[in-house]
């Protein structure tokens, strides 16, 4: 795992894209504050650039750093959540403002264990996390179920994971207001 996570590190320094299994599903990722990698997904994908990406990251520290005000209930929300749970924020910053919503909101996840956890904490900085699939098209819920027009349009794949045929699912949702208001989303 050490080497794996090492080259997925050189890959996302130097603005590519990784394959990667996520604490939910497979997903396509880059250094969420590289503006012209995040494009690149937009591209891999066929997503149109207006739709928002999900941003993960790997301890609170992180998530307190990028996040401009956490919701008190959000602390409760990430404790209490039995499934991995997406938050969407009204404002973030250091993550590149393509990956944000038009209002500047962003889905931020605070991932608490696995291969995904040590990457982006030994990266340093927040990673992009979409789904492995082409716009359009149903979410890989294993490794096997990637489309060969992703495979081939990342820099790395990575080959932790591959064998697991665990069907996962992808994250809930939910967006959080400044005035606490709670609009589930997924």
């Amino acid at each position: 795992m050490k080497n794996e996570i090492k080259q997925c590190i050189d890959v996302l320094k130097n603005g590519g894209l990784i394959l990667y299994p996520t604490d939910t599903i497979w997903g396509i990722g880059c250094d969420a504050t590289n503006a012209k990698a995040i494009q690149n997904i937009y591209k891999l994908k066929g997503r149109a650039a207006s739709k928002a990406l999900i941003t993960l990251v790997g301890s609170e520290r992180m998530l307190e750093k990028i996040v401009v005000d956490i919701p008190y209930i959000a602390w409760d929300l990430i404790g209490q959540s039995i499934n991995p749970l997406t938050i969407i924020y009204d404002e973030v910053n250091t993550i590149s403002n393509n990956a944000k919503a038009q209002d500047g909101s962003c889905g931020v996840r605070l991932v608490k264990q696995g291969f995904c956890q040590k990457l982006i904490n030994q990266f340093g900085k927040p990673i992009i996390s979409t789904s492995a699939n082409v716009s359009g098209a149903t979410s890989p819920r294993t490794f096997t179920e990637i489309d060969n027009r992703v495979l081939n349009g990342v820099n790395f794949i990575v080959n932790f994971g591959q064998n697991n045929q665990t069907k996962n699912k992808a994250s809930n949702i939910i967006k959080l207001s400044k005035g606490g208001a709670v609009k589930i989303i997924r």
